[in-house]
């Protein structure tokens, strides 16, 4: 990866080292690098999410992509799949989300779709990244070469919400839901995305106010919807992130139903309607190994990449597979979309819900889960010390005889952090006190490495 460019984009905390002028010049390179392509003028369009510093990142990417005579779309406040998919329904060039996802509010990040709706390539991102990082001006257009702002951008999130509602057939009669919007982008699409069916809704964590997005709610905090849904009778909660890009669920017990059963649960439901592709299902080397079982007693083949719902798919557009995602509740409906979409995942498994006449908790029981500890052990010394802890054939020795000791009931994993001076040790066996004496065995050993 490039110096600016992660994993999903460019972030960081907004006035820190995620600045207006950063965003400005962003702008200028995104819009510098298309025009190259494109030989004329190029249109993008951008999203954002609720964040404060939402509304300055986006002022300033629009003059940077105006100054180098670049038209701009702004769609308002929608979910980072929503600029995916109007960037390709509106001919687009290139589509820019802002939004760091997950993350609390004080931080912030710039993802860049091409016109097909797809991350960019490696080699896009890195002449846009030469061009941000160079101390060589842009040149300026001048006269009516400067790009403009296109108005009435914002009705298109009704496309969109017309969109999500046509993924499935259900009406979803009978259920009744709750959902957390997790005071993010899901606010202004959720509501009256599930109005349109015959459920029962309420939501929750609807409100947002600039600095409460993520805050104790959605997907990465799913206590307060496990409590409402218990108390208030639901048959299922919903919990989006951020920007609604991924999905986690609860069951009618409280119990959090994760990537890994969502992608069980609608797999089985492909196969049985003759739609899962190459009978096969991709997830990553951090699914449960409770999703390795699930495929195997129900014949299907599973195929694990790198950590990343960009890894996840690069391997379905290379095969033509139609499902795919991640632990964390990225999931991945090529069929449907480009990328991972949180409404989408949940329409998906509310309508195998609905027609299952089952309870949540027993469609999700199709695919146990076994106890998994992860422990990060904190790595002084950067990337490099990184690199040599994991050459290391002595740890890979005791990775080795801790999985000997496992005997085919348990997994190890043992893996650098992509964005963090870490190494993270994950171990799954068949009782929590297990694994986490296997994962603290390696943790220490890691920690006693002389490198």
């Amino acid at each position: 990866m490039g110096k600016l460019f992660g994993t999903d984009g460019i972030r960081g905390v907004v006035g820190e080292n995620l600045t207006a002028d950063m965003a400005f010049r962003v702008g200028q390179a995104i819009a510098c690098v298309l025009r190259e392509e494109k030989g004329c003028r190029p249109q993008v369009m951008i999203g954002k999410d609720t964040r404060i510093s939402s509304d300055m990142l986006e002022s300033a990417l629009m003059a940077g992509i105006c100054d180098l005579g670049g038209d701009v779309l702004p769609v308002g406040t929608v979910p980072t799949p929503a600029v995916a998919y109007l960037t390709r329904q509106q001919g687009a060039d290139a589509g820019i989300v802002i939004s760091a996802s997950h993350n609390p509010y004080e931080h912030n990040g710039i993802k860049v779709f091409s016109g097909e709706g797809y991350k960019l390539s490696d080699e896009v991102e890195g002449r846009i990244e030469e061009r941000i990082l160079s101390q060589q001006p842009m040149p300026h257009t001048t006269k009516s070469a400067i790009g403009r702002r296109h108005h009435g951008m914002r009705q298109l999130k009704r496309d969109y919400i017309d969109f999500l509602a046509g993924t499935i057939e259900s009406d979803l009669a009978g259920l009744r839901i709750l959902v957390d919007c997790a005071n993010g982008a899901a606010s202004t699409t959720a509501p009256e995305l599930f109005g349109r069916f015959r459920a029962h809704t309420e939501f929750i964590h609807r409100d947002p106010d600039g600095i409460n997005i993520n805050n104790g709610c959605g997907s990465t905090h799913l206590e307060g919807l496990q409590q409402a849904v218990k108390e208030g009778g639901f048959q299922i909660g919903v919990a989006f992130d951020g920007d609604a890009d991924r999905c986690l669920l609860v069951d009618e017990t409280g119990a959090v139903i994760d990537g890994d059963k969502v992608l069980a649960v609608c797999a089985l439901d492909m196969k049985r309607s003759g739609r899962l592709r190459g009978n096969t299902l991709v997830a990553t080397v951090m699914s449960n190994l409770g999703l390795h079982e699930f495929c195997r007693e129900n014949g299907i083949d599973l195929v694990c990449t790198g950590v990343g719902d960009r890894n996840v798919l690069e391997e379905m557009l290379r095969h033509d597979y139609r499902i795919g995602g991640e632990q964390s509740g990225h999931t991945i409906f090529t069929e449907l979309e480009t990328t991972g979409d949180g409404e989408v995942t949940a329409l998906q498994f509310l309508q195998v819900l609905a027609q299952s006449g089952e309870p949540a908790s027993a469609l999700a029981a199709c695919c146990p889960t076994y106890p998994q500890v992860l422990i990060n052990v904190a790595i002084p010394h950067g990337s490099e010390v990184k690199e040599k802890i994991m050459a290391s054939d002595a740890l890979h020795a005791a990775i080795e005889a801790e999985e000997r000791a496992l005997a085919g009931a348990g997994r190890v994993l043992v893996r650098p952090s992509g964005t963090e001076s870490l190494v993270r040790v994950m171990v799954e066996a068949k009782t929590e006190k297990e694994a986490l004496m296997v994962a603290q065995r390696l943790s220490n050993f890691v920690k006693s490495l002389k490198i």
